[in-house]
């Protein structure tokens, strides 16, 4: 990995004008920090939730499927009045300061919530903060990255960001190993990361100002920006795949009723997926950056209908399990850091956040409307049918996406 000082490489170079310096930027680096710890932080968490909620506390997949769309979904509500908050002022490293410490707090207040009423609130607290930093943290990354490097900034970004959503599960699978049921340590332990990753942002993060800073972007201006011809495709294209989007955790407890292992091995399910996430996020975005991000993102939905496909067999194995986790791993590489890539290059300067906000909003929206669904189908018809119903439906959506989104890579507004 290449690091840059310069928070904007390009223009000052030695070398002459404009050369462009194959570099990342120091800033998207101390991000990709923050995230490596939040992430520690969150995967802990996220890890074990979906076996907590269903074995621990007894929730029925309706009521599971109903909480991991909060999860997926609630951040919709403050994505893009976050985007908005970054934009408006020029200084978006102070309201991602804002959402990470809400959901830092959250993690100390699972050692109190019991309910479902409870869990639920502190699980919406959770995505409302990471709904907040979202946007004006992927701005700066856009900022302070050379434009035809932003797929590879936005890779770089995502791999750091996945070290740390490897490290999580493997610290609450060494927790629930050394103490079975152990969940209050996995709460305790996950908040000190996440205050550790506060705390770099606020004292090592550059206070690094956008180009919005001194446009001073009005609500009526972002709204035209984000409204734009240029963002309805895939805006809608967003919106189509994430309602067949199936939440990871439900994908997990398929292979796990499938395959019947023990319980305290289900959070090592998460760092298979991520270790391929890891492997696979630079290569992802530099692949995007050379043959079209709107290639790589549908490209990426065919690696999760393929995941789909083989959880539904009715017999698994270790191999199979090992495909379905390497396929998600796939997808992710090929779609987290490349639709905010895309995004970024449709939109004004001036309005970046806004119009990164708007597709996570559309995203976050549409997984929570798919949570909810696949609950109530799982409830039904048992998972193996419901993946089969998922995957049929996104066989027929990808070929329509992928002419919605022809061309669109050479729309760029900031070309």
């Amino acid at each position: 990995m290449y690091v840059t000082l310069r928070d904007r490489p390009g223009s000052d170079e030695p070398g002459g004008a404009g050369r462009t310096v194959k570099r990342v930027s120091s800033t998207v680096v101390l991000l990709g920090v923050v995230s490596l710890l939040t992430d520690v932080s969150s995967e802990m968490v996220a890890s074990v939730l979906p076996l907590y909620l269903t074995a621990a506390v007894g929730l029925s997949p309706v009521a599971y499927g109903f909480l991991d769309g909060m999860y997926q979904g609630v951040s919709a509500f403050l994505r893009i009045a976050g985007g908005y908050a970054g934009d408006r002022g020029g200084q978006p490293k102070w309201v991602a300061v804002l959402g990470y410490g809400a959901s830092a707090l959250s993690r100390i207040a699972m050692l109190v919530a019991t309910g479902f009423a409870a869990i639920t609130a502190v699980v919406t607290v959770d995505r409302l903060g990471k709904g907040l930093r979202t946007a004006p943290r992927d701005a700066l990354i856009a900022e302070a990255s050379d434009p035809k490097m932003l797929g590879r900034a936005f890779g770089v970004h995502r791999t750091l960001d996945t070290i740390g959503a490897a490290i999580g599960p493997l610290v609450a699978f060494a927790l629930l190993a050394a103490v079975p049921g152990s969940y209050d340590s996995i709460w305790v332990v996950s908040f000190a990361f996440a205050v550790i990753g506060v705390a770099v942002l606020v004292l090592f993060v550059p206070n690094l100002r956008t180009a919005a800073g001194t446009a001073r972007i009005g609500l009526r201006r972002a709204f035209r920006a984000v409204a734009g011809r240029s963002l309805r495709r895939p805006l809608l294209a967003a919106g189509v795949l994430g309602l067949l989007t199936v939440g990871d955790g439900f994908l997990y407890l398929a292979l796990q009723e499938r395959d019947d292992f023990a319980a305290v091995y289900f959070p090592l399910l998460y760092v298979g997926t991520n270790l391929v996430y890891l492997a696979l996020a630079v290569p992802m975005g530099r692949l995007a950056d050379r043959v079209g991000r709107a290639r790589v993102l549908v490209a990426g939905h065919g690696a999760l209908l393929a995941a789909y496909l083989l959880g539904a067999l009715p017999t698994g194995g270790l191999g199979l399990t090992l495909a379905v986790l390497a396929l998600l791993g796939v997808f992710y590489a090929a779609t987290d850091g490349v639709l905010p890539a895309l995004i970024s290059r449709l939109v004004p300067d001036e309005a970046r956040g806004s119009g990164i906000a708007a597709a996570q909003t559309v995203v976050a929206l549409a997984r929570f409307a798919s949570s909810v669904v696949f609950g109530l189908l799982w409830s039904l018809q048992g998972p193996a049918w419901s993946l089969l119903l998922f995957a049929g439906l996104l066989l027929l959506a990808v070929p329509g996406v992928a002419w919605l989104l022809r061309g669109i890579d050479s729309t760029e507004v900031n070309a």
